[in-house]
């Protein structure tokens, strides 16, 4: 066989260029297997990686949204004042005053006499007698003389105020304008005689 025959094939059938035993090289279809699977696999990483940050960014819109909606968690209610409202006195038939609209006003006229009231400390002036009275559903107070004489006159004593009446001609009755008073305790009645004696009430308690 010449020498310089080129295209002799070596003893054992290896193939020039290609590794023997030792280092095989995998033909092309195999070399094409290795480097489909091998791309699956970084697809398949890569997928789950992406799949992972959507997730994350997902949690965080959640997280910084959601809490403040607070759509997924009940909420407690501030017990914050409210305004109160004012509400109008409810008073019975013919009371026409309660309180600060009775003060200066005449008793009977706004219904509150009769059996809306009573006596609450009294005393006598020689044929006189002197009262106060006390309206719980007005909250308020007078003095009241009865038996009195023409010109006798009868006063309502609440820390600086001093309302006053007098009996006129053909009356034996005489009774001051009313105060308001949320309670009787520390009101009195003073009585002027024409005749000229004086005399008051204890403190009504």
């Amino acid at each position: 066989m010449p020498d310089g025959g080129r295209g002799a094939v070596p003893l054992g059938g290896a193939v020039p260029g290609v590794a023997g035993p030792a280092g095989v090289v995998p033909s092309r279809a195999g070399r094409s297997a290795v480097d489909g699977g091998a791309g699956r696999a970084r697809r398949t990483t890569l997928f789950a990686a992406g799949a992972a940050v959507v997730l994350v960014a997902l949690g965080a819109v959640f997280l910084f949204t959601g809490r403040d909606s607070g759509a997924d968690e009940p909420t407690t209610a501030v017990n914050s004042p409210s305004p109160v409202a004012s509400t109008p006195q409810v008073l019975p038939s013919g009371v026409q005053c309660a309180g600060a609209s009775c003060a200066g006003k005449d008793a009977e006229a706004m219904g509150c006499s009769g059996s809306r009231v009573a006596t609450v400390s009294s005393a006598v002036v020689g044929p006189v007698r002197l009262e106060v009275r006390y309206s719980r559903i007005c909250g308020a107070a007078w003095g009241r003389i009865t038996g009195a004489a023409p010109g006798d006159r009868v006063r309502v004593v609440v820390g600086g105020e001093r309302p006053d009446a007098v009996t006129k001609t053909g009356d034996t009755i005489a009774y001051t304008p009313m105060v308001a008073v949320e309670q009787a305790s520390g009101v009195r009645a003073c009585a002027t005689l024409a005749a000229g004696r004086t005399a008051c009430t204890e403190p009504a308690k």
